[in-house]
């Protein structure tokens, strides 16, 4: 019974760890997936996203996994978050000065933790 005791403890620890270690950016979405900059033709799925040049690292962000989470929205639109959280696969490269945000998320993604209509969210992310 300690033993699971100490296991909970630790899970709840981890997930505080993790939690305090997210970064706040934004998120947009888009809806043409190829060709990417990093895998041009080849279908990567849809929970994708493209890095803004903060992320972009030279294009050694391509395949880097974040976990995303809605924190609030950015304009007047109600309940722009969903809950939960999602992870998605870097594929493509969101420039300058076009990019207005931190993670351009696949539709998909946008839509598993925030509002279409929203358009923009706050969010929290985690490179996993």
């Amino acid at each position: 019974m300690a033993r699971v005791g100490i296991l909970l403890a630790a899970a709840l620890l981890l997930g505080l760890v993790s939690a305090s270690q997210a970064i706040e950016g934004t998120a947009t979405f888009y809806t043409v997936y190829t060709p990417s900059a990093c895998y041009g033709f080849q279908d990567q799925g849809t929970m994708i996203a493209a890095a803004s040049d903060g992320l972009w690292d030279g294009g050694r962000a391509c395949g880097r996994m974040y976990t995303v989470r809605c924190v609030r929205g950015t304009n007047a639109v109600p309940n722009p978050c969903n809950g939960g959280t999602v992870t998605v696969k870097i594929v493509d490269r969101c420039p300058s000065p076009g990019c207005t945000s931190t993670l351009d998320l696949s539709r998909e993604a946008f839509a598993a933790i925030g509002n279409l209509d929203a358009g923009r969210i706050v969010i929290d992310y985690n490179q996993v």
